[in-house]
């Protein structure tokens, strides 16, 4: 006779089973990271607009040792951007940030650190989200429209945080994987373009946040990438160009 398993006794089972619930609120949205299903279920979601437009994002900054570096080639190509940045070193660079936005870029939220949300702390991620929202708006003089988490890990926590802070989390169709071991500017432009068409949104990264300088093969291959899509006859601009609808603001 095989002995039974001894049973949950009635006052745990309550808290087991709102732990669990809580668990699974956290988790369950984070599977948007999945590209098929992101594109496929969730296409506002994927960065899918204008089909005749690319719009053209960044991750990771501001960083005074990348970020200029990318300025002056989108100078040089007359072409405008999204950059996600990161509220802390946003505000240890506001100059940066300012420099950014006169030359004609966006700034949108990608969080105040670069954290993994490993576990669930909602109000955490209000706060996070809603500090940096607060430096893009200090610096910039305008109120931001998108939010990228880092990592793209869209938990439950932080998509609620960014509602409530009348962002529209946005996270890509294409990216360049820069930050792989033994990237180079050709294996960039590669991967970019397996994924990528009118209507897509690319992610790649003015700053490395390792100090690696994984950035240089994006910096590298950003004009051919830029000309490669004006020859297909697509327009490349920041996500508030892309025909996205940002959210209503209340009040």
């Amino acid at each position: 006779m095989n002995p039974r398993p001894p049973r949950i006794p009635t006052a745990l089972r309550i808290p087991l089973a709102v732990s669990a619930l809580t668990l699974a609120a956290h988790v369950v949205p984070a599977g948007t990271w999945l590209p098929g299903l992101r594109r496929t279920c969730f296409p506002a979601l994927a960065g899918l607009g204008d089909s005749r437009h690319v719009a053209l994002t960044f991750d990771d900054g501001p960083d005074p040792r990348s970020t200029p570096f990318f300025l002056h080639a989108l100078d040089r190509s007359s072409a405008r951007a999204t950059f996600f940045v990161l509220g802390e070193s946003l505000l240890r660079h506001p100059e940066l940030g300012r420099d950014i936005v006169r030359r004609g870029h966006e700034l949108a939220v990608h969080g105040w650190t670069h954290s993994r949300p490993w576990l669930p702390a909602p109000g955490r991620d209000l706060r996070e989200v809603a500090g940096a929202a607060e430096a893009v708006q200090s610096v910039s003089g305008v109120r931001p429209l998108w939010y990228r988490p880092p990592y793209g890990i869209l938990t439950g926590g932080r998509w609620t945080a960014a509602l409530a802070c009348g962002l529209r989390p946005v996270l890509w169709s294409a990216w360049g994987r820069e930050w792989v071991d033994g990237s180079t500017a050709e294996g960039v432009l590669t991967t970019v373009r397996s994924g990528l068409g009118g209507g897509g949104t690319v992610l790649l990264h003015d700053a490395d946040l390792s100090a690696s300088c994984r950035w240089r093969p994006v910096l590298a291959t950003l004009p051919e990438l830029i000309n490669d899509l004006r020859t297909a006859g697509l327009t490349i601009g920041p996500l508030a160009d892309h025909g996205l609808a940002p959210l209503r603001r209340r009040g």
